[in-house]
C-alpha cells in the first residue's frame, strides 16, 4: 500500500471515529436518566414514601374511607327509638264560636316501642354493614398498595435499564475505536466501523422505547398518589426486599383469616343471620304508650294512659321476609366459601411466581452475566487478533446488553411478585391498622 493511500485511510478512519463519538454523545445524552431526574426533581423516591402517600391521598381510598366513616353512624340511628308524637286538640260545640277558647282541651304524648330485641337486631345489622364496608376499605387499601409497589418496581427496573443502555454507549464507543484503529492499519474493512455506527442508532431506538415506558409508569404512579400525571417524580431507589417465600400452608391459613375479602364475606354472613332473626320477630307486634291530659271548664282535669298495638295480620309478607333473609344468608355463606378459595388460589399463584422470579434472578447473577462478560472479552480478544469477525464481536456485546437489561427487569419482577404475595396473604398496609 502506498504512503498516500495509508494517509487517506488514516484520515478516513479518524473521521469515522469522530463521527461515531459525536453520534453517541448527541444521541445518548438527551435521554440520560440521571440528567432527566436532576432536571425534574432533586430528591429520590423511596418505596416507603410512595406507599404512605398513596394510602393517605389516593382518591379511591378517600372515597371509601369517607363512606365507611358515614356508615359507622348508622347503628346509632338504626337502634334509636322513633320520635315521640305530641298531639294537641280542643273540643266545643259547633255553634259556640269559642275557638280557640274551647270548653275541653287535650294534650297527648305518645311513644312507639319496637318489640323486645328488634332495636338490638337492627343496630347489629347496621354494625355488620359498617364492618363489611371497613373490610372493603382494607381490601382496596391492600390493592392500591400492591399497585403502587408493582408500578414502583417496574419503574425502577426501567430506570435501571435506561442506565444500563446508557452505559452501553461506552462499550460501543470502545468497539468503534477498535474497528477504526484496525481499519486505519489495514487489518479490518471499513464496513466494521459502519456497523458500529448503525448499532448506535439501534441503541438510540431502545433508549427512546425505554423512556416512553418510564413516562407511562411515572404517570400511572402519580395517578395512584392522586397527583397530576406529569408531576415530577424522583428516581426509584428502593430495591425489592422479597424475603423468604415462607411455608405455603401457613400462607393459606393466614390468608383464610387475615384477607379482607374473607372477613368482609364473614361479616355479610353474620349480617344476614341477624336479618333472619329480625324478620322472624316482625310478626310480633310493636306497641305504643301514651299519656293524655285533658282540661274542662266546668269539671276537674283528667289524666289518661293509653296503650296501642300493631296488628300484623298480613303474615304472608313476614314469611316472605324470612325466606328472603334465609336465601341471602345462604348466598353470603357461598360468597364466603368463594372468597376463601380465591384467596388460596392467589396465594398459590403469587408464591410460585415469586419463587420463579427469584430463581431466574439467581440464574442471571450466577451464570448468565459472568458468561456474557466472558464471551464479550473473548470476542474482543479474537477480533483484535483477527480470528473473529465484527458481527460475532457485536453479537457478544448485544448479548451482554440483553442479559443485563433482563436482570434489571427480573429484579423488578421479584419486587412485583412479592407485592402480589403480600396482597394475596392480606398483609396489613401502612395506615390500615387505623381502620381496624
Amino acid at each position: 500500500m502506498s504512503a498516500t493511500a495509508r494517509m487517506w485511510r488514516t484520515a478516513l478512519a479518524a473521521g469515522l471515529a469522530l463521527a461515531c463519538a459525536r453520534a453517541l454523545a448527541a444521541e445518548l445524552e438527551p435521554v440520560s436518566p440521571s440528567a432527566a431526574v436532576t432536571a425534574s426533581v432533586a430528591t429520590n423516591l423511596t418505596l416507603t414514601s410512595a406507599v404512605e402517600l398513596a394510602v393517605r391521598d389516593n382518591a379511591e381510598l378517600k372515597s371509601l374511607r369517607a363512606k365507611w366513616e358515614a356508615m359507622r353512624e348508622r347503628p346509632a340511628q338504626a337502634g334509636a327509638l322513633a320520635n315521640p308524637m305530641l298531639t294537641y286538640g280542643g273540643m266545643d260545640m259547633a255553634s259556640g264560636g269559642a275557638w280557640p277558647d274551647t270548653n275541653e282541651k287535650r294534650l297527648m304524648v305518645e311513644q312507639e316501642f319496637p318489640w323486645l330485641g328488634k332495636r338490638g337486631l337492627r343496630a347489629g345489622i347496621a354494625e355488620k354493614e359498617a364492618e363489611a364496608m371497613q373490610r372493603e376499605l382494607e381490601a382496596m387499601t391492600l390493592e392500591v398498595v400492591m399497585r403502587v409497589k408493582e408500578t414502583y418496581f417496574d419503574l425502577r427496573a426501567i430506570q435501571r435499564a435506561l442506565a444500563i443502555v446508557g452505559d452501553e454507549g461506552e462499550v460501543l464507543r470502545r468497539m468503534a475505536k477498535i474497528a477504526e484503529t484496525m481499519y486505519a492499519s489495514g487489518e479490518r474493512p471499513q464496513q466494521d466501523a459502519l456497523k458500529a455506527q448503525a448499532e448506535v442508532t439501534l441503541l438510540k431506538q431502545k433508549l427512546l422505547e425505554l423512556k416512553a415506558r418510564e413516562t407511562t409508569l411515572k404517570a400511572r404512579l402519580n395517578t395512584l398518589l392522586n397527583r397530576r400525571a406529569d408531576a415530577p417524580l424522583g428516581e426509584a431507589v428502593s430495591p425489592p426486599e422479597p424475603g423468604p417465600v415462607g411455608d405455603l400452608e401457613q400462607s393459606f391459613a393466614t390468608a383464610a383469616t387475615n384477607r379482607p375479602e374473607v372477613r368482609m364475606a364473614q361479616a355479610q354472613v353474620e349480617r344476614y343471620e341477624l336479618e333472619t332473626k329480625l324478620m322472624a320477630k316482625e310478626v310480633v307486634p310493636d306497641y305504643r304508650l301514651g299519656l293524655e291530659y285533658r282540661t274542662f271548664d266546668d269539671s276537674d282535669d283528667m289524666v289518661m294512659f293509653t296503650v296501642g298495638l300493631d296488628l300484623p295480620i298480613w303474615r304472608s309478607k313476614y314469611r316472605a321476609g324470612v325466606r328472603e333473609a334465609e336465601k341471602m344468608a345462604a348466598s353470603s355463606r357461598a360468597a364466603l366459601a368463594s372468597a376463601e378459595r380465591e384467596s388460596a388460589f392467589d396465594v398459590q399463584d403469587a408464591s410460585f411466581n415469586l419463587m420463579t422470579a427469584r430463581r431466574t434472578l439467581d440464574l442471571y447473577r450466577a451464570e448468565l452475566i459472568p458468561q456474557a462478560v466472558a464471551r464479550l472479552a473473548s470476542s474482543e480478544a479474537g477480533y483484535r487478533a483477527g480470528k473473529v469477525d465484527f458481527m460475532d464481536y457485536l453479537e457478544s456485546e448485544r448479548f451482554l446488553l440483553e442479559v443485563r437489561t433482563m436482570q434489571a427487569m427480573t429484579e423488578g419482577a421479584v419486587g412485583m411478585q412479592a407485592a402480589r404475595l403480600e396482597r394475596a396473604v392480606g398483609t396489613a398496609a401502612p395506615g390500615e391498622e387505623k381502620t381496624r
